[in-house]
Order: C-alpha cells, then structure tokens, then sequence
C-alpha cells in the first residue's frame, strides 16, 4: 500500500491514524471486552437495554470471517513459498521470473486451495487449544523470531546495489501523490493491521487479568505494530527498487521481491540464501497464522457463548465457513477471474469491504458505546483499575475525549471519503 499510495505520504498518514484514531479504538474494545467478560455480541447484549446496539455488533463477528476467508488465501501463499524455499533458483539474477511464477501459481486451480486449506486447519487446530494452551503458547515463541528475521532482511534490503530509491521513497514524503483515497487506505491499513473494528481486542481483553494496565497494552501493542510496519517497509521496499520492480504492485511483492533478495544472497553461498530464506518465510507463516487465529477466535468465542455449542464444534463450523468462502477468494485469481464484483475479482472485493467499511464501521460502533452508551465511571473504573494507577488518572479526561469525539468524528470523515470519486 505504501507503494500504491505515495511513500512516505502515506506512512506519515498511517502513524497519525496509529496514535490518534486506532490507539482510542482499542482502548475502547479494551474496556468494552474487560468490563462485559463477553464476545462483541453478548457485550453491548448485556451492557446495553437497546437491542440495537447489539444487532450492529454482530457485524464484528461476522467481518473477521470473512477476512479470515482471504486471508487464509494468502497464509497458504506462505506456507507454500515456505517449502518453496528449498528449491529456490538461487542462481537467477532476473528479477521477473519471480513474478511470472507468482502469478503461474495463484492462478493454478489446485494447488493455492491445497495450501488455504492447510493454513486454516493449522489455524484451528491452534485455536482448538484455547486461549492459554494454544493461542499464548503459540505467539510468544514466533514473535521474537519474527522479529529478530525481519531486522536481519531490512539490513540486508538496504545494502543491495540500487536499493538508495526505495529507501528515499520511504523517508522522502511526497503529499502530492496522496489523494483522498490514498488517506483513507492509510486509515484503513492501521485498522486492519491492529484488527480493530472486527472483535478481536474485545474478545481478547475479556480475558485480560483485572490488574492488567490497559492503557499499556495498548500503547504497548500499537507501538510494536508500528515498529513491525516500518521494518517491513524497509525490508521490501528498497529490494523493489534494486530488482527494478513496480512499487505498487501490491501484495505480491513479499513473493516477488523477497525471493529475488535471496536469490542475491545466494549467488556466491547458496546455502546461505537457502537457510535464510526458508527462516523468513517460516517466520511469516507464524506472522501470518498469529493474526488469522485472532479473526478465528472471535467467531468460536461467539458460538461458544452465545449458541452454547462445544469449542470443537465451533472451530469446526467457523473452520468450514471460512474454507468455503476462501476457495472463491482463491480462484478468482484464476477460473473466477472474470467475475467482478463492482470492479474488482473476489478477492479484491471482501478485501477493499471488510478494510474500508466493516472495520470502520466496528471501529464507530465501538467508540460510540464506550463513549456514549457506557456510564463515564464504568470506563473510568476500567481504565484505571478502580483508581489504582495515577498515570491512567491523569491521561484519562484526555482519552475519553478522544474516545468520545474526536475518533467518532475522525471515521465519520475517512468513512464518507471512501464513497468520493
């Protein structure tokens, strides 16, 4: 998207929508979910007399379904480069047979749907094993990895010959080439990446510890998340300039690109760009399946909640739900390629609706409860621990204005944006 969007512009965008809208989102589901100990659903169900708020609020269940649904797509496209990565043509130096068998292999009937299905039943066999057992286990041993390789690429992305330019277009804003469009995007990028608007802060802060600061969280969580973008950016972007590949060709440059950066690595050591590049795209399927298990859960917790159906068999059911709906995701790069959907193949469409509408839409409907439908002491309890932490004390007038006016009033504005021309 930065390459889509104008550099720097909008990364300029994307830390402001970070700090201003998504940080006073989060700490909202945060209260909502800590407060309540339920779902989406059955929160604003139980908090709210109005059974309108909750009817919206099913929304935030059934949006993170579908991102899952494409996102599982995607997951696959790691697991396969993956195991890709051991056959490697170390020894190519041009940078376009990489992406003639990126867009051979999405476009394949079979395989991509053999590698979504794999992704998601690793998803649910994670999300099987609970909260604990599963989903904490799981993130605390791949997340310092992921960190640890995506530094290493950044560093390594920076030092190719030709690689200045994409640095340059990382640092060097240039606000002319970002339209209304493009702000949005960024706002709607921030969204996405900290899963705001879609359930999955809610339901996992009504499994946050009473003594858990949640302004920390938050703080914490938006900070890393930041961090993790822009090492991204630096990992990728200055090896699209050094390979002479096309900015903004999308998602498909971490399985055009990235190849490429290893296919240099290993011109002199094979081994090296092998072992490397095996490691990266282990640590992105862990990056991957982190975030796909989040968009699962919200789904098993409503089930589960409010169906009063087993774990198995909602992690069976929302497993099912999401395969289905991926394999259309999946063939629209391919057999289902000339279906449009208001301009855009399948895949496109869910992914532009749930970034652009849905998490919008979830976001205004959480800073509106906590801000107007919440009674003030009941947040103000919440944020603080009942008065217990002076810090949260001081900062809190200015939070609940955030929470209650300015993020309320910030989507309205991206959300009509996103119907200009």
């Amino acid at each position: 998207m930065v390459g889509e969007y104008g550099g720097a512009a909008f990364i300029v965008v994307y830390v402001l929508a970070s700090l201003f809208l998504s940080i006073p989102i989060m700490l909202s589901e945060a209260v909502i979910g800590r407060r309540s100990r339920k779902n989406p659903f059955g929160a604003m169900r139980s908090m709210s007399k109005n059974p309108v708020w909750s009817r919206m609020a099913i929304v935030t269940v059934l949006a993170p379904i579908l991102i899952l649904s494409f996102y599982s797509v995607v997951g696959g496209w790691s697991v396969k480069y993956l195991l890709k990565s051991f056959s490697l043509p170390l020894a190519s130096s041009d940078a376009s047979i990489f992406s003639a068998e990126f867009a051979e292999f999405i476009s394949a009937p079979y395989a991509p749907l053999l590698f979504h299905t794999v992704f998601l039943l690793l998803c649910a066999l994670i999300v099987l094993g609970g909260i604990k057992s599963g989903i904490e286990k799981f993130n605390k041993f791949t997340m310092p990895l992921l960190f640890l390789l995506i530094v290493l690429m950044a560093v390594f992305s920076c030092m190719l010959p030709g690689a200045k330019g994409g640095i340059d277009y990382l640092l060097r804003p240039d606000f002319s080439k970002l339209s209304p469009q493009g702000i949005a995007s960024a706002v709607g990028q921030s969204f996405f990446s900290l899963s705001l608007g879609v359930g999955t802060v809610l339901t996992y802060s009504s499994y946050i510890a009473s003594k858990d600061n949640l302004m920390y969280s938050a703080l914490g969580t938006t900070g890393f998340d930041l961090l993790f973008a822009l090492l991204a950016g630096f990992a990728v972007m200055p090896a699209v300039f050094a390979a002479g590949a096309t900015p903004g060709a999308g998602p498909g440059l971490i399985f055009e690109t990235v190849p490429y950066i290893f296919a240099q690595m290993g011109a002199n050591a094979p081994w090296l760009g092998a072992t490397v590049s095996a490691l990266f795209f282990l640590a992105i399927c862990f990056a991957a399946l982190s975030s796909a298990i989040s968009l699962f859960e919200v789904g098993v917790t409503y089930m589960v909640e409010e169906k009063h159906i087993s774990r198995k068999k909602a992690v069976v059911l929302i497993f099912f739900i999401a395969w289905g709906l991926g394999i259309l995701c999946s063939l629209s790069f391919g057999a289902l390629s000339d279906l449009k959907i208001f301009g855009r193949c399948i895949f496109d469409f869910c992914d532009y609706l749930t970034s652009n509408y849905l998490m919008m839409f979830g976001g205004l409907l959480t800073v509106l409860f906590a801000g107007w439908v919440m009674k003030r002491a009941d947040v103000w309890d919440e944020f603080t621990n009942s008065g217990t932490l002076s810090v949260n004390k001081k900062v809190f007038p200015l939070v609940y204005f955030l929470m209650k006016y300015l993020a309320p009033i910030g989507i309205v504005i991206i959300f009509v944006t996103n119907f200009l021309p």
